[in-house]
């Protein structure tokens, strides 16, 4: 898996290499053409330019071919005709050579015509064109590329005068083959750069791949570490990776830890129900065998069954009662006084302990919007744990008070409170300090009851210092005198 991711990163590279090679060569050859072009368009025009100026000279002195050869007037082009000896001299750079109207080439300044001046009279088949058009014409003279124009004398003779442009596609030739060595070298090195930037760039997503594996194999802490040049993109990719692990890695705990204490309920849940479960099947088995047979050994089994199925219908409820504060129900709110429903807790331990000091700090009405069946469980559950873990003569106190929008609602005991590592699990679920008495599932159900309400449940307990129980609400009522 991770030689494919690999893979996959190495042939990103290539691809983001290859664009940009490929965008720069176009470049490159967009660029060489044009200046080509432009350099090809210059030179042309410097040669016509030339070409133009002397044509425009001889056509207009109205002069003949005899009067030029008499009076020398283009004296000064008799050297460039001076026949060539050897056939490996180059093809001369200009041409001027004179032709009748039948177009051959006629002698001029008394010297014969060479054979480059016969080659561009043979080469021009029409002179009387070039003559009619303002630009100069590309001819081919014995495989040399020239560009050639004419004029006309007065007595009807063409004199045609051509440069050659060898010159110019020699030049072409060798800036093109620096363009293209210069570029080769510009697309060579930027191929290296390239693969360098991307292979730097690429290492947070390798980090990615990396840190992805090794999740992958367990190590959920492993995170995808900051790189040294970050860009924005890859920031927020790492960013949020970041966050979905530990998003991940936060449920995968929460799973493990609910799956734990799922085992831990059901192990405790058998536990509490086999208890009651072998006393009525002991007594069962003792009747069906005929051992009971006076009237006080039956009743005194039957009570103790009765009591036994009492404390399994009670758990049961708890059980259930836990089931669906953990399903989150619809609640059934309106406004409660929870300073009345104090001093109702308060009077019902009254009436189960009458030897209990009890204290209530609840004057006038505290109303919130919550469920009053709901919030009667939770005092009953907080004054049953006190009147089952405490002497009947320990005092107790109950209050309630509004402040900030907080309703806080609190039951104090002054027994012998709780070490911190049972008061770390009091809110656990078959918990019961130091093996008491009852379910274990009563201070379970208010944490359950008061998170429904959206509320807290904190525990002040100490050896020797008591243990308090504070419930906060948030107060969703207007508050009454």
């Amino acid at each position: 898996m991770k030689r494919a991711h690999r893979h996959g990163v190495h042939s990103l590279r290539a691809k983001l290499t290859a664009a940009n090679v490929g965008l720069l060569a176009l470049g490159i050859v967009a660029a060489t053409a044009v200046s080509l072009m432009a350099m090809r368009h210059y030179l042309l025009g410097q040669i016509d330019s030339e070409l133009t100026r002397t044509r425009t000279s001889l056509g207009s002195s109205q002069l003949t071919l005899r009067q030029i050869d008499s009076l020398s007037v283009l004296g000064f082009v008799r050297d460039r005709l001076v026949p060539e000896s050897g056939a490996d001299r180059p093809a001369p750079d200009s041409v001027f050579t004179a032709v009748d109207v039948r177009g051959k080439a006629v002698a001029l300044f008394g010297v014969k015509p060479t054979e480059a001046q016969l080659g561009l009279a043979d080469a021009v088949t029409d002179p009387g064109a070039l003559t009619r058009d303002s630009d100069p014409h590309d001819v081919t003279v014995h495989g040399a590329a020239y560009r050639v124009t004419a004029t006309r004398l007065s007595d009807g003779t063409y004199i045609l005068m051509a440069t050659s442009t060898d010159a110019l596609h020699t030049g072409i030739a060798k800036a093109l083959r620096l363009d293209l060595a210069v570029g080769t070298l510009l697309l060579a090195l930027l191929a290296c750069l390239t693969l360098f930037s991307v292979r730097r760039r690429m290492r947070p997503l390798e980090d990615m791949v990396e840190t992805s594996s090794a999740i992958a194999e367990g190590d959920l802490t492993r995170r995808v570490p900051s790189s040294c040049h970050p860009t924005q993109e890859v920031e927020q990719l790492r960013l949020a990776l970041n966050s979905m692990l530990h998003q991940v890695e936060t449920a995968y705990r929460t799973r493990e830890r609910s799956a734990a204490q799922l085992r831990r309920f059901v192990a405790d849940a058998s536990h509490e129900l086999r208890t009651p479960l072998a006393a009525i099947r002991g007594y069962l088995q003792l009747y069906d065998q005929g051992m009971l047979r006076e009237p006080e050994e039956r009743k005194r089994a039957w009570d103790r069954m009765n009591g036994e199925v009492d404390r399994m219908g009670r758990l049961v409820d708890e059980l259930l009662t836990l089931a669906r504060l953990d399903q989150r129900p619809e609640l059934r709110l309106r406004n409660v006084d929870v300073c009345r429903l104090a001093r109702d807790a308060a009077q019902d331990l009254r009436a189960q302990q009458p030897g209990r000091p009890v204290t209530v700090e609840a004057d006038g009405s505290v109303l919130v919007r919550a469920d009053e069946s709901g919030l009667r469980q939770v005092l009953g559950n907080l004054v049953a744990n006190v009147r089952t873990h405490t002497a009947q003569d320990v005092p107790v106190r109950i209050g309630v008070r509004r402040t900030d929008g907080v309703v806080t609602l609190s039951v104090e005991d002054k027994g012998r409170g709780l070490g911190p590592e049972d008061a770390a699990r009091v809110f656990d679920r078959f918990f019961r300090a130091g093996g008491g008495a009852g379910s274990g599932l009563g201070l379970a159900i208010v944490q359950g009851v008061v998170q429904a309400h959206g509320g807290d449940v904190t525990v002040r307990t100490a050896p020797g210092e008591g243990f308090e129980v504070t419930v906060t609400l948030p107060a969703r009522a207007q508050a009454c005198a």
